[in-house]
């Protein structure tokens, strides 16, 4: 068997550290700001890709509470480490936005944005809110499209959603050259899904839409 297909000396090394490669993967979640892949945090740690999805299921599990042996799994491997159940962390480890990352428990929400928002005027506004919103369904789209769709200026609110990190530039529209939108892989991050097309639909809430395409497409700059 290959070096690549054992993990290589990689995963002897990180054995060899207190809590082995279990505590040298959660201590590379711990400090990443934004998602990584199973191939990332292999080529990182230097181990194989199916050491790393082991060890990641096994934490996502203890996470959660559960430390029972997965059926089919061997009683030697990496994830498992018991046969009863623990109570749940006040943290998650979740695959979003196409990677992984430690979060804390939806659950707590609430507790969690007491304490960091309380008192701070960091939160988006309602107009940018909105502007979001708009891009969101309907990316790409260009500023005086957003605009039309709003009825205001939107110039200064899309500056602050791209200083956030939650829209970026998609290119320009080939018929007017304006610059357009999208969303970025940190917005999916904030809002807990792997793509756009797991935003809530909006139709069975907005009826009487009827030629809502034709209006866009009147409105198209």
């Amino acid at each position: 068997m290959s070096e690549q297909e054992t993990g290589g000396d990689g995963l002897a090394e990180l054995e060899a550290l207190p809590g082995g490669a279990r505590a040298a993967l959660e201590a590379v979640l711990m400090v990443i700001d934004e998602p990584a892949t199973a191939e990332e945090l292999a080529a990182g740690l230097n181990v194989t890709v199916a050491v790393v999805e082991d060890l990641l299921e096994g934490l996502r599990q203890e996470y959660s509470g559960y430390t029972v042996k997965a059926p089919g799994r061997d009683a030697d491997d990496l994830h498992t480490d018991a046969s009863a159940s623990a109570a749940p962390r006040g943290f998650e480890l979740r695959n979003v936005a196409g990677g992984w990352r430690i979060y804390s428990r939806a659950d707590f929400a609430d507790v969690v944005g007491r304490f960091v928002l309380e008192g701070q005027t960091a939160r988006l506004t309602q107009a940018a809110l909105e502007t979001m919103a708009v891009i969101a369904y309907r990316q790409p789209v260009s500023r005086v499209r957003v605009s039309a769709i709003r009825g205001v200026n939107v110039d200064s609110v899309v500056r602050t959603l791209v200083q956030r990190g939650l829209i970026e530039d998609s290119g320009t529209d080939p018929e007017s050259g304006a610059i357009l939108y999208r969303t970025t892989s940190y917005f999916l991050e904030r809002m807990g899904i792997g793509s756009v097309a797991e935003l809530p639909q909006l139709s069975p809430h907005l009826p009487g839409l009827e030629g809502i395409e034709e209006f866009f497409d009147a409105e198209r700059m």
